[in-house]
């Protein structure tokens, strides 16, 4: 197989931008960073690390400090020439409600069309294949202000998607979006980095899904530095936990998610196994009991999950109580 072409690469890149005459440094000099054909790329790290500056910088918004960054095919960074090579999709909401989504979709073909904006028969095939690869053609004819916020950032995809550009960066696209929204719209990026070979850049909060979907994670610190690889790599090698370390959270590597850090509780001994092992172990966490999987002279209670045929029990023994239930809120409300 051949090696797949680098469509955006960095050297020496310092991020940062000058404020009241001062010159604000937001991360150091990062190592080298390469976008490639087909790879889905997530910009992780905590609030304030500097993701949307950097991301910003590679789309040409704002000037780098120092370094380079180097698109092939063009030879000055002039908005014409990234036009045709990086489409971007921020989290502004997006100006001109009066027109339709397939009005602005349209727009996205701006580099190709000249000033007049007339569309060829190339140009309405690209807008076509975009609103359908982001399923929203019924809602071609809607208003843009009419639309949910889910919607509207399908329909800021598909313009991008138009612009048909080697390259798509997108800051926060999950925002102000329900759980169902995000995951939908993290899984179709995917898809489409894989379909279309494009470089898909996105900057998110979204830590769980991201390392479900993400190629390559580029992970920003709170200092300014930058670890890249694979999401497994990051996590097996500890880089992941450290980077959003706080003091009541912790980084479960075997679940792959963040959860509660309680103080020690009491302890309790559980047994069974299976899916209601997990959750009666996450119930038990959240009412501040400690759990066990082995017994010890200090074991509060015992309880021994058992899994019918059509029902589920849990057998709560100890501190003077030997029962029989059949739910979680009636066995922690046995437990207080």
């Amino acid at each position: 197989m051949g090696i797949d072409p680098i469509l955006l690469r960095t050297s020496g890149l310092q991020t940062g931008y000058h404020s009241g005459g001062k010159r604000i440094v937001v991360s150091g000099e990062l190592p080298g960073l390469e976008l490639q054909p087909g790879r889905l790329v997530c910009l992780l790290g905590p609030n304030g690390s500097g993701k949307s500056t950097l991301l910003r910088t590679l789309a040409g918004l704002q000037p780098a400090l120092n370094g380079t960054i180097d698109v092939p095919g063009i030879e000055a960074h002039k908005p014409s020439e990234l036009a045709r090579k990086i489409s971007l999709v921020l989290t502004d909401r997006i100006r001109g409600n009066n027109l339709t989504v397939q009005s602005l979709i349209e727009l996205g073909r701006y580099p190709y069309t000249g000033w007049l904006g007339v569309l060829d028969e190339t140009d309405k095939a690209v807008v076509e294949w975009a609103i359908g690869a982001t399923g929203i053609g019924a809602l071609r004819d809607r208003k843009a202000h009419t639309l949910s916020d889910g919607e509207s950032q399908k329909m800021m995809l598909a313009r991008a998607l138009a612009q048909d550009t080697p390259i798509l960066m997108l800051d926060e696209p999950t925002a102000h979006l329900d759980l169902p929204s995000r995951i939908k719209l993290m899984r179709l990026l995917h898809r489409l980095a894989g379909q279309t070979r494009k470089a898909i850049l996105l900057s998110t909060h979204e830590l769980d899904l991201a390392l479900q979907v993400a190629d390559t994670v580029w992970l920003l610190e709170a200092g300014g530095r930058l670890h890249q690889g694979a999401p497994e790599d990051l996590v097996l090698n500890g880089v992941f936990e450290a980077a959003f370390a706080e003091e009541d959270i912790v980084f479960d590597k075997e679940a792959g998610v963040f959860v509660i850090h309680a103080a020690p509780g009491k302890p309790v001994l559980l047994t069974g196994g299976g899916i209601t092992f997990f959750w009666t172990q996450r119930a038990l966490r959240r009412a501040d009991f400690t759990v066990v999987t082995t017994p010890s002279p200090d074991v509060l209670y015992h309880i021994r999950i058992t899994d019918h045929p059509t029902r589920t029990s849990w057998l709560l023994e100890g501190e003077g109580v030997n029962r029989e239930y059949h739910s979680i809120a009636e066995l922690l409300q046995a437990m207080r």
